[in-house]
């Protein structure tokens, strides 16, 4: 499986969303090199339904390389909070969603006693037992 260019309607959102961007907030368009590393990004999880720099840089047999791959993840200043806002626009637009309700779940994972890799582990009480556990608290929003 190669991942050379974007696939076409990938390639069509970015454009859209890049377009959308500029009308929202004129300056904060993406660069030719952050269109060309979140199509990269998109194609790669559709492929490999997967977020992995390592398999990305396999698919593309060593044209995208993890280093560059994960630099502009973590150090490109791409307007992140208005590519949400500007994607969930798109998406609401393209499917002609005008109105919904959101609801909200939230529940509590229980993990191990002892948990140091674990992102937002924090000691919660454990409504079962009466004592404490680390855990996570996951907050889902449906529309």
């Amino acid at each position: 499986m190669l991942m050379n260019a974007p696939a076409t309607f990938i390639q069509s959102y970015i454009d859209d969303l890049d377009d959308a961007l500029n009308q929202l907030k004129p300056g904060a368009a993406l660069t030719r090199i952050q269109a060309a590393w979140l199509g990269t990004c998109l194609t790669g999880i559709l492929l490999m339904n997967s977020v992995c720099w390592a398999k990305f840089e396999r698919a593309s047999l060593g044209d995208c390389k993890v280093a560059a791959l994960s630099w502009v993840f973590r150090k490109a200043s791409i307007p992140c909070d208005w590519l949400l806002r500007v994607s969930v626009v798109l998406i609401l637009k393209r499917y002609g969603i005008t109105e919904g309700v959101l609801a909200f779940d939230e529940s509590d994972r229980a993990r191990s006693k002892s948990t140091k890799r674990i992102y937002k582990v924090y000691k919660q009480k454990h409504k079962g037992s009466g004592g404490y556990v680390n855990g996570q608290t996951i907050v889902l929003l449906l529309l």
